[in-house]
């Protein structure tokens, strides 16, 4: 039997590619998982279905949590590199930043599946930096920290045998940062879990990780303009603070909630608001399973 490691960045919440994680243990279910942190809650972990995750180094390091763990960026890539991965004959990296950097010999296929190139190392890095509200020497520490991610993350884009993009997206984007070609594979959508509501209710629905390029500001300024109609938004993360002082009475913050919350709001809701210019987005796809229409932003983000 072929022995299997599947690689992944951390484990901090249960979103889009952790259920690629978790559909690829329904696939492989002897297969060995890696991440350089895991942070996951106890009764967040079904979808592990039971196993250990290996972590990096950097787990260990003092003071790091699921708030700071983006911090140690600048040693990501020499932490993803220290996994011994000798011992499996397919690696399998599930990637959105580094994971895709593991080395391995030339009797291993090393099978690349890639979410996105680091968006805020590449084309969005002036997007990231516009609203990091860094002064002046942050600003150029970020910049030369970023440039010496996109040299490295060149290097790593050639280490996997096969590259895989989640939709053609993310295949061109691929073809225009690592100059190599990529085969497209859909992410899984559970369309047996997210299934059409009976009764639509009167309030829209935004759901995702609160981080820039989702575009929450814009979903914001739109229905901060429309007090009549009311906005529910479930998700975290590091915009989360910044974006929750834009406090009005139509606009309701769940934070992060699990699943089935989740799939109870996509079945009720009148609408799915979504803003993102997005590698394929899940969530969306599974708001339409619930029968939800989608209301999309379709202009250029400035």
């Amino acid at each position: 039997m072929k022995k299997i490691a599947i690689v992944h960045e951390w484990f901090v919440t249960y979103a889009g590619s952790e259920k690629v994680v978790e559909q690829l243990l329904h696939v492989f279910p002897n297969a060995d998982v890696f991440a350089l942190f895991d942070f996951m809650p106890e009764n967040e972990r079904g979808f592990l279905q039971g196993r250990s995750v290996k972590t990096s180094f950097l787990q260990n390091f003092p003071f790091i949590n699921k708030k700071k763990y983006r911090l140690f960026l600048p040693l990501m890539p020499l932490a993803v590199e220290q996994f011994d991965l000798s011992a499996y004959d397919i690696v399998i990296s599930n990637c959105h930043a580094v994971s895709k950097g593991v080395i391995t010999n030339p009797d291993q296929l090393h099978i690349g599946y890639i979410h996105s190139p680091m968006r805020y190392a590449w084309d969005l890095q002036s997007t990231y930096l516009k609203n990091s509200g860094f002064g002046m020497l942050k600003d150029i520490a970020a910049r030369a920290l970023l440039h010496y991610i996109r040299n490295w993350d060149v290097i790593a884009a050639n280490r996997p045998d096969i590259l895989l993009g989640n939709s053609g997206f993310i295949t061109r984007r691929v073809e225009k940062i690592y100059r190599r070609s990529a085969r497209i594979l859909y992410p899984p959508v559970d369309t047996d879990k997210f299934t059409p509501g009976e009764k639509r209710e009167d309030f829209y629905l935004a759901a995702s990780r609160l981080v820039p390029y989702k575009r929450f500001d814009l979903i914001l300024q739109a229905f901060t303009s429309m007090p009549d109609k009311k906005l529910i938004i479930i998700g975290d993360g590091p915009e989360s603070s910044l974006l929750k002082k834009i406090n009005v009475p139509n606009i309701q913050w769940l934070g992060y909630q699990p699943d089935e919350v989740l799939r109870d709001h996509m079945q009720r809701c009148k609408a799915f608001i979504f803003a993102a210019k997005e590698d394929f987005g899940i969530m969306p796809i599974e708001a339409q399973a619930c029968g939800a229409p989608g209301i999309a932003f379709l202009g250029k983000a400035g």
